[in-house]
């Protein structure tokens, strides 16, 4: 791995592989075919920024090893949480929680469709918490537009919901939604799966 003068991290494709636990020639494959964004050196060996790797495994729920998170000069916005729920109470709770679960991470909440659209493009958090019932925008709207926007930096989605509508969970997850959670949320088993997603 190398860095630029700008301190960029950069890995090579040997690297991405054995982040991603794949072989070498795979992660060429994934360059060539175009999903995974790279650029040559002038000897013709392909390199990774850092971002694009972060986004490229985000976007395909792979699991991303918290030194990857950590390394180079990834801020504190890389380790953010957004949580959408206008139930102010359950709001704080989801954040106190996770503030102590996950230990070194920066938790925003928004509790409503204004205040959530205003905090995803200018934080552009690593992943977000959000209720479907949202005051001032339809929830199911909302996981399609984090999905198909770059406007938001590609965040990771868990729903949460006290809906109850038959295939609620396959349509959000065709959204774009990481996981979905049934209220009441099992608390530790939210945690556990934005450590297992999210590498936090």
């Amino acid at each position: 791995m190398s860095k630029d003068l700008n301190k960029t991290v950069v890995y090579s494709a040997l690297e991405v592989a054995n982040i991603c636990g794949v072989v070498n020639q795979t992660a060429i494959n994934w360059i060539r075919n175009g999903y995974l964004s790279a650029f040559s050196t002038p000897g013709g060996q392909y390199r990774v920024y850092q971002d694009n790797l972060i986004n490229f495994m985000t976007e395909r729920k792979m699991r991303i090893p918290a030194d990857l998170m950590k390394d180079g000069d990834v801020d504190n916005v890389s380790r953010s949480i957004l949580i959408v729920e206008d139930e102010k109470g359950l709001n704080s709770v989801i954040a106190n929680y996770l503030e102590e679960k996950l230990g070194d991470v920066q938790v925003f909440q928004a509790y409503d469709g204004f205040e959530a659209g205003a905090l995803l493009a200018d934080k552009k958090p690593r992943c977000v918490i959000m209720d479907l019932n949202i005051p001032g925008i339809d929830g199911f709207n909302l996981c399609s537009k984090i999905r198909d926007s770059n406007d938001f930096g590609k965040p990771q989605v868990y729903v949460i919901t006290s809906l109850t509508d038959e295939g609620i969970e396959k349509k959000v997850k065709d959204l774009g939604a990481t996981e979905f959670f049934q209220k009441p949320i099992d608390m530790e088993d939210l945690a556990d799966k934005i450590k297992k997603y999210s590498g936090f």
